[in-house]
């Protein structure tokens, strides 16, 4: 087996570098943010359009990647609204809220090992910095956008951007007790809340036993604990309000939801947020379930594949993989009624996330006392929950019971616990049809 080094001598660590460092690092981050925001539009307009048989954007620069920046810099140039009645102080806060948290969270993911800044002799480690809990820091600072939503919808002084507002924070809110439980395994295998530790967790490739034969399987936690990443891939969709589950903006229902009374640049902040947060929780999914920065196997067998800035080209790689999934996503499923995507959240995704939380710890302890492989008992357990998970998904058909209303009774629209119309009967039909039978007897 070939060793694989985890970073290169030597590591200065988070938190000693000096204050030019520092600085360098945020302003990378911000305009590498702002670029990918601008490609991944390019992006999905061209998939799209790719999965619909049409050209997409391809007059503006090279492939038309210019025209994310053309239809930016017009969406900025557009008359600033403030619609009659709004809280303009709130109303003007609310962007803000919803796109600086989108930049915060970035600052607690790796991007690589430690490596040596071109022309200079300092080493530093490409992340911002680490903390003992920084995937709480994340799921807190993202929770903050959700202010800004809200806030927007209720200064509009308009029924449909509240209506969205309102729903957007319900959606966001019930999806994140969904992506927070599904993270728990992550930390009760890699006994750290640090995103550096679960990346250095998974960089030791498990091998199972099977037939006498020693078969090498990934360490990444998306084979180890595959129920915690479906849970959190669907979790994510639904954080990000992004299709099938846009409910929050759907247009024939709220014209554009908490958006409605919004333009120019103000828009523009929402917008921007949004694809942010698409980055994000991908960048948070490839560091805690795909290995982060590391090589994929059997690459990752090399020495220089995780070296230098090789592991900066994998890390956006698997990136990129999430963000085709949105756009996936968005190209080919419907958009779920807001009733059926709140019971996969509450009614799903929730208690099947609790019951594998129980039932990894119960492996863990086990694998402690037990001579049973623990990677067995795993596997094993995750095929359970991953075949009860779809069948909570694809249920059978139900046959609803007729109910049949006697004559002289009321009808009670309530009794089936939905409101519905009551039966109509065509009594001009049905004579016509008797006195058809009567012609022709």
């Amino acid at each position: 087996m070939i060793h694989i080094p985890l970073a290169a001598p030597p590591d200065a660590g988070v938190g000693h570098d000096p204050w030019w460092v520092i600085g360098l690092k945020v302003l990378i981050i911000f305009v590498l943010l702002v670029v990918l925001t601008l490609f991944n539009i390019w992006f999905e307009r061209r998939v799209v359009a790719r999965m619909q048989h049409r050209v997409g954007p391809n007059v503006h620069g090279p492939f038309g990647l210019l025209q994310s920046l053309a239809d930016g810099v017009k969406l900025m140039l557009k008359e600033d609204l403030m619609p009659k009645g709004v809280d303009r102080f709130v109303y003007v806060l609310a962007p803000v809220l919803t796109a600086v948290p989108a930049f915060l969270t970035f600052a607690v993911i790796p991007f690589g090992p430690t490596v040596k800044i071109p022309f200079t002799d300092t080493y530093t480690r490409l992340q911002l910095t680490d903390l003992p809990v920084s995937v709480l820091y994340v799921m807190a600072i993202a929770s903050i956008g959700i202010y800004g939503i809200v806030l927007g919808g209720w200064s509009s002084n308009s029924t449909y951007s509240l209506l969205g507002g309102l729903r957007s924070s319900a959606q966001m809110i019930s999806y994140e007790v969904g992506m927070g439980l599904a993270l728990v395994t992550v930390f009760l295998f890699a006994g750290s809340m640090s995103t550096s530790d679960i990346v250095a967790a998974q960089s030791q490739h498990q091998t199972v036993n099977l037939f006498g034969a020693d078969i090498p399987i990934p360490g990444w936690y998306a084979f180890l604990l595959f129920p915690s990443f479906v849970i959190y891939v669907v979790s994510m969709i639904g954080e990000t309000n992004r299709a099938p589950f846009d409910l929050p903006e759907a247009e024939g229902e709220l014209v554009a939801g908490f958006l409605t009374e919004y333009s120019s640049i103000k828009y523009a902040m929402f917008f921007l947020a949004e694809y942010i947060n698409m980055a994000t929780v991908s960048a948070l999914a490839t560091t805690l379930f795909l290995g982060g920065w590391q090589a994929p196997w059997p690459i990752s067998q090399f020495d220089w594949a995780n070296t230098g800035y090789w592991p900066v080209l994998w890390f956006f790689g698997k990136l990129m993989a999430f963000i085709f999934f949105y756009i996936w996503l968005r190209g080919t499923l419907p958009r779920l009624r807001y009733d059926q995507f709140m019971k996969l959240g509450w009614k799903i995704l929730i208690p099947v996330s609790l019951g594998w939380i129980l039932l990894v710890a119960t492996v863990r302890a086990v694998g402690r006392e037990a001579s049973t492989p623990r990677t067995w008992l795993l596997v094993a357990a995750g095929i359970a929950v991953a075949l009860a998970l779809i069948s909570m998904l694809f249920p059978g058909k139900k046959t609803e019971p007729v109910t049949e209303v006697a004559d002289g009774k009321d009808f009670d629209a309530f009794a089936g616990g939905f409101p519905v119309p009551p039966p109509i009967v065509d009594t001009k039909s049905e004579t016509d049809s008797r006195s058809k039978e009567g012609t022709r007897g």
